[in-house]
C-alpha cells in the first residue's frame, strides 16, 4: 500500500526531474547559419596557374575564404551565379597590380635570425618563453613579405608546433606551418645538441630525444616526434655548415639507419626532409626515399639519376649565403674556427649544384632557409635561384605548385582555381619580367583575410552595386 509519504516524495522528485525532463524532449532550437562572405578581387594581371601563361584583366569571386570562381575581364559580383543580389560583398581593386599566388617557403626556422657565436649564446641564455615571441614575430615578418605557407623545418621546445596551431586557430596571425619539430641526426651529427659545450653541461642540453644511433633507436626517434603532432620528419645525413664540430661535410648516417627513419616516417604518412651537402650523404637519403633534400651543395651525376628515379624535390636554400655575408660585414668574428671556413667554403660553392640540377629535369622546391637568412626576406632568393640557372617563371612555379606539392596541399594551396584556399599576393610589376619585384609585396591575402594592404584597396558594396 502506498503512503502519503512515498507519494509526497515522488511528487518532489517528479517535480526535480521535470526541468531536465522537458530539455531533454525539447526540440532542438535551429541554429543560426552565418551568411556566406563574399569577396571579389579585380587583377590588372593574374598569374592563376604558375608555369602556365598569366592572364590579362580578371576577376576572382571568393566565398568564406576559399576561391568560387575566375573570370576574364573586371566584372561585378552579380555577374556569377549564385551570389545573393543583397549579399554585401567586399570588393578589392588590384587592377593596377599584378596577382599571383601566395607564395610558400619550404625550409624556415621561425624561432630565432641569430646564428653563429651569438646564436650559440642566444640558445642557451633565453627561455623558451623568449623565443615563443621571437618566433611570433618572425611569422608576422614572413607573411607581410607574401609568404602565406611555410615548412619549419627544425626547433627545439615545441615552440613553432605551438606557433602552427595558434596560427590556425586565428588567435595570432602568421603564416600556415607545416612542423618538423625536432629534427633528427646520429650522435655528433648536424643536430646534435650538445656540439660545441662542455661535457658537463651535456645533460642538460640533450633533454629533447632526436639523436639515434642504429636503425631500431632512429625508428623510436622518429616515432617520439610522430607523438609530438609534427607534420614532417626532417633528418641530417652529413655534416652541417653551422654544426660546431670539424667532422667535415660529409655522410653521417649509415644506410639501415637513413632506411629506418624514412620507413618509420612513411609508415605514419609524414614526409621527409633531409639535411644533406655532401654526395655521399645526399645519396644515402635518396636510396632510402626521402622526399626533399635541402641544401644538396655537392650533388653529382649520380644523386641526379637517384632525383630523377625518386622524383625528389631540391631544396637549394641559396639565401643561406646572405646571411652569412651580412653577419660577417657587421662583425668579422661572428662565426670562428671550423665554422668559419665552412661558412667561406659554403658562399664560394652556393649555386653551382642548381646550375647541375636545372638543365637536368631535378625537380625544384622554393626554400631558403631563413633564420640562417633573416626573416621577412625571403624572396631574395628568387634573385639567387634566376642567377644560378632558373628563369623566373620557373622559380614562381618553384614557391607555389612545386613547393605546395611538396608539402602536401597541392589541394589547397600553389594556384588560384575553384575550391582552392584564397591566399594571394599582389605586387607593381610583372615578376616574369623582373622577379625582384617579389620582393616589395604590397598585398597580402590568406584564406580570404586581408593581412597586408598598403594602399587601403578593399571597399564593401551591394552585390547588384557597380560601385567602387
Amino acid at each position: 500500500m502506498t503512503t502519503s509519504r512515498s507519494k509526497a516524495r515522488r511528487s518532489t522528485a517528479l517535480t526535480l526531474l521535470l526541468p531536465a525532463l522537458l530539455v531533454i524532449a525539447a526540440p532542438p532550437a535551429i541554429a543560426q547559419v552565418a551568411a556566406p562572405q563574399w569577396t571579389v578581387v579585380q587583377a590588372g594581371h593574374l598569374l592563376d596557374r604558375p608555369g602556365r601563361p598569366a592572364r590579362g584583366a580578371s576577376t576572382l569571386l571568393l566565398r568564406d575564404g576559399r576561391i568560387e570562381a575566375v573570370r576574364d575581364g573586371h566584372v561585378e559580383a552579380s555577374a556569377f551565379t549564385g551570389v545573393p543580389a543583397t549579399a554585401t560583398v567586399s570588393v578589392i581593386d588590384l587592377r593596377d597590380r599584378y596577382v599571383l599566388p601566395g607564395l610558400i617557403d619550404s625550409h624556415v626556422h621561425l624561432v630565432s635570425d641569430k646564428a653563429g657565436v651569438e646564436g650559440q649564446l642566444d640558445g642557451v641564455s633565453k627561455g623558451v618563453a623568449d623565443h615563443a615571441y621571437e618566433a611570433a614575430v618572425n611569422a608576422r615578418k614572413t607573411l607581410a613579405a607574401g609568404f602565406t605557407t611555410v615548412r619549419n623545418l627544425g626547433d627545439e621546445d615545441g615552440v613553432t608546433l605551438a606557433l602552427r596551431d595558434a596560427i590556425a586557430a586565428g588567435k595570432v596571425p602568421g603564416p600556415r606551418i607545416i612542423d618538423a619539430g625536432n629534427a633528427i641526426s646520429t650522435t655528433a651529427g648536424h643536430m646534435d645538441p650538445t656540439l660545441g659545450f662542455r661535457d658537463e653541461l651535456h645533460a642538460a642540453i640533450d633533454v629533447h630525444g632526436n639523436t639515434c644511433d642504429g636503425a631500431e633507436d632512429c625508428r623510436r626517434a622518429v616515432r617520439r616526434q610522430i607523438a609530438r603532432g609534427v607534420d614532417v620528419i626532417k633528418i641530417a645525413t652529413t655534416g652541417g655548415v653551422n654544426s660546431r664540430i670539424g667532422a667535415g661535410l660529409g655522410q653521417q648516417m649509415f644506410d639501415d639507419e637513413a632506411k629506418a627513419i624514412v620507413e618509420t616516417a612513411h609508415l605514419y604518412r609524414k614526409k621527409v626532409a633531409v639535411h644533406a651537402h655532401g654526395a655521399d650523404g645526399i645519396a644515402v637519403a635518396l636510396r632510402a626515399g626521402a622526399d626533399s633534400i635541402e641544401h644538396g651543395t655537392l650533388l653529382d651525376d649520380a644523386d641526379i639519376a637517384l632525383f630523377r628515379k625518386t622524383g625528389a624535390y631540391y631544396v637549394p636554400t641559396l639565401s643561406t649565403v646572405n646571411g652569412y655575408k651580412e653577419r660577417l660585414a657587421k662583425n668579422p668574428e661572428a662565426y670562428t674556427g671550423e665554422v668559419r671556413s665552412k661558412i667561406e667554403w659554403r658562399i664560394g660553392i652556393t649555386g653551382k649544384a642548381l646550375e647541375q640540377a636545372v638543365p637536368a629535369g631535378v625537380r625544384i622546391a622554393f626554400g631558403t632557409d631563413a633564420g640562417v637568412s633573416l626573416h621577412g626576406r625571403n624572396a631574395d632568393e628568387f634573385e639567387l635561384m634566376v642567377a644560378h640557372g632558373m628563369t623566373a617563371a620557373s622559380a614562381i612555379q618553384a614557391a607555389t605548385v612545386n613547393a605546395a606539392d611538396l608539402l602536401g596541399l597541392a589541394d589547397q594551396v600553389g594556384s588560384l582555381e575553384p575550391g582552392k584556399r584564397a591566399d594571394l599576393i599582389a605586387v607593381s610589376g610583372d615578376p616574369l619580367t623582373d622577379v625582384t619585384v617579389l620582393k616589395q609585396v604590397q598585398f597580402v591575402m590568406k584564406d580570404g583575410r586581408v593581412e597586408k594592404d598598403v594602399r587601403g584597396l578593399q571597399a564593401s558594396v551591394p552585390a547588384g552595386s557597380t560601385a567602387r
